[in-house]
């Protein structure tokens, strides 16, 4: 059993600074209550923060339009210097303001109720005198929800409340020295003096009734959410390497389980630009298929059974409501998206576009073959048993895999134009290899004997056209000098472990790395950021091929590239280390607990519940 981690030194005093407004991305915590997640800026601000859900429309997205997105505002009216850190083993984050008269802590949570996740969204600010006396203040200030709508405060029978569309927000504190509200915002100011107590609070529904806070039970909220982490961060379990950072990370992921229903988001956030030239921006708050699988892989290998049989569940019932075919992901509700829509909101210091939604849904991707039965392999080889109706639609998704691997498709990252993706047939064979292995244990019916021989046709076919002799790797698809960091995936997966893969890790190192950053596949440094998840999978395949020391030095550096409490970006640039795209990402933090299961299960550190020779 892991002990919740502790920080070896004291965070370091930060200086905030802000770009017209905009924050840098890297100077962002997160926390969560299991329906949706706020972002925190250096200097105390929500920036972002779609309430009740994580899907609703965004009633505060400063961080996507600083001038009409609207945020929730808490700091010293004087100049300050930051340190802040997350409750050990916990998404509730704590922040220190010290100015010149004295420094003041500031305690973020949404907060949980006895029996879980609360039927409304419950934000809790409670502001502590620490020495001196600090002039602090605040305001509830939300935005147009991307240019949709209009706020206005209103006063009611029973307090004074925000409406935002269908979104009902109250405000209450203790002892925060409110104004007098105005047109489209709350706000106030009070002082600090050491012992002080103070405490702002926020309540929201989506149309529905909404329940008007007390704030001293909020208050007592704040500390019985820090115990509801504390418990499941008792139940984690993890004795391998780089303990802070799985633990931080497997946090990380817990804030994006949509506990409603099980379902994973890719991120918490929308149209966070992977390149500052923009038209690179998506919305990821929406459950991939292979996002929810490698999450199992980490699930399982933590002993966490309740996360680990809702996914699961979640994805079979939504698979069947929707099939027969697979769909790349998912609404978090289990509803099938369709199209996306371009606001006018400028996008993060003006880079956009803004989208609501995402275009990937219709595209064919085969990878998500393996990255279904992959879930299904650990979920059974971890002891568990698959019903009858999971067992024939398995079935019937694998004889799919059999007829469709030879066709073109998107590939794993989602390009417009279509080819023979290499890692988009080793899903296929993936899935196959998984299908035979849940036959033989008797958990599916079906053809096993095709599913082998279709197989081994893939792997002959990967092994003869996209194999490059003179570039001694295998390429992004057939026929081309591309290569792509995703082939890494299949050193793990048991495809390739031999000088095949090793030659290849070289190759993408050489043409594709950065240091320990890695971009996702050639033609890429002009475009984007570098990819972290390649970086770890790059890890991960190094441990596999036997090369276990050099694995464990980018690790070492890996981790040192998260921001200062352990959070990751979906991209890093090379030269700056500033982060780029959506956060907090899931699959940067997959990548690395992966990773990290991976290089100890090779070294022997851990029983190997994940991987096949």
């Amino acid at each position: 059993m892991t002990s919740t981690p502790q920080q070896a030194t004291p965070p370091a005093a930060l200086t905030v600074t802000r770009v017209d407004g905009y924050a840098a991305l890297r100077d962002y915590a997160a926390i969560g209550d299991g329906r949706t997640v706020a972002l925190i800026a250096l200097d105390g601000a929500i920036d972002w923060f779609p309430t009740p859900d994580l899907g609703t429309p965004p009633a505060f997205a400063a961080i996507l339009d600083e001038r009409h997105g609207g945020r929730i505002e808490m700091r010293p009216v004087d100049d300050f210097t930051t340190t802040r850190e997350y409750v050990p083993g916990t998404n509730v984050l704590q922040t220190t303001f010290t100015t010149a008269t004295g420094s003041v802590r500031l305690t973020d949570a949404l907060v949980t109720g006895v029996a879980g996740r609360l039927p409304w969204s419950e934000l809790a600010r409670r502001v502590e005198g620490l020495d001196g006396t600090v002039r602090m203040r605040w305001s509830v200030t939300p935005g147009t929800m991307l240019n949709a709508a209009s706020p206005w405060v209103e006063e009611t029978t029973n307090g004074t409340v925000i409406r935002v569309d269908g979104v009902l927000i109250s405000v209450r504190g203790d002892d925060h020295g409110p104004n007098d509200p105005g047109g489209q915002a709350v706000d106030g100011a009070f002082e600090t003096a050491p012992g002080s107590r103070h405490i702002i609070v926020l309540a929201a529904t989506n149309r529905e009734p909404l329940r008007m806070l007390t704030p001293s039970l909020v208050d007592k909220g704040i500390d019985r959410t820090i115990d509801n982490w504390r418990v499941w961060s008792e139940e984690f379990s993890y004795d391998g390497s780089w303990p802070e950072a799985v633990h931080r990370s497997a946090l990380a992921l817990k804030l994006l389980i949509h506990s409603p229903t099980g379902a994973i988001a890719a991120a918490a956030t929308t149209s966070l630009p992977e390149s500052m030239a923009g038209d690179k921006n998506w919305d990821y708050r929406f459950a991939w298929v292979r996002d929810l699988a490698f999450t199992v892989n980490s699930l399982i290998r933590f002993g966490l059974r309740e996360e680990t049989h809702a996914a699961i569940s979640w994805l079979l019932t939504t698979i069947r409501e929707h099939g027969p075919e697979l769909f790349v992901f998912y609404a978090l509700d289990g509803t099938v998206p369709h199209g996306a829509e371009n606001p006018e909101v400028p996008g993060w210091r003006g880079v956009g576009p803004v989208v609501v939604g995402n275009e990937a849904q219709g595209q064919l991707q085969l990878g998500i073959y393996g990255d279904l039965f992959e879930a299904m392999r650990l979920y059974v080889d971890d002891g568990n048993v698959l019903d009858t109706d999971t067992g024939r639609l398995l079935s019937a998704i694998a004889d799919r895999a059999c007829d469709t691997w030879h066709l073109r498709d998107a590939g794993i990252w989602e390009l417009p134009e279509e080819q023979h993706f290499t890692t988009s047939k080793l899903g296929c064979w993936q899935a196959l290899d998984c299908a035979v292995h849940l036959a033989d244990l008797g958990q599916i019916a079906g053809g096993s004997a095709r599913w082998a021989a279709e197989r081994d046709r893939i792997r002959e076919w990967v092994e003869e056209n996209c194999w490059s002799e003179a570039l001694q790797a295998y390429t992004m698809y057939p026929g081309t000098d591309k290569l792509d960091a995703s082939i890494l995936l299949h050193a793990p997966s048991g495809f390739d472990r031999g000088e095949r893969m090793s030659s290849t890790i070289d190759a993408i190192i050489r043409d594709l790395g950065r240091g320990s950053l890695v971009y996702r596949y050639s033609g890429m440094e002009q475009e984007e950021g570098t990819f972290v998840a390649c970086a770890f999978w790059l890890a991960g395949a190094l441990a596999c091929v036997g090369r276990g020391d050099e694995a464990s030095t980018r690790m070492n550096d890996l981790v040192g590239l998260a921001n200062d409490v352990g959070l990751y970006a979906e991209m890093v640039d090379a030269d700056t280390h500033d982060f780029l795209g959506n956060l907090p990402q899931g699959l940067s933090h997959l990548a690395l607990i992966n990773a990290v299961i991976t290089i100890d299960q090779i070294n022997g550190t851990i029983g190997d519940t994940t991987t096949r020779d």
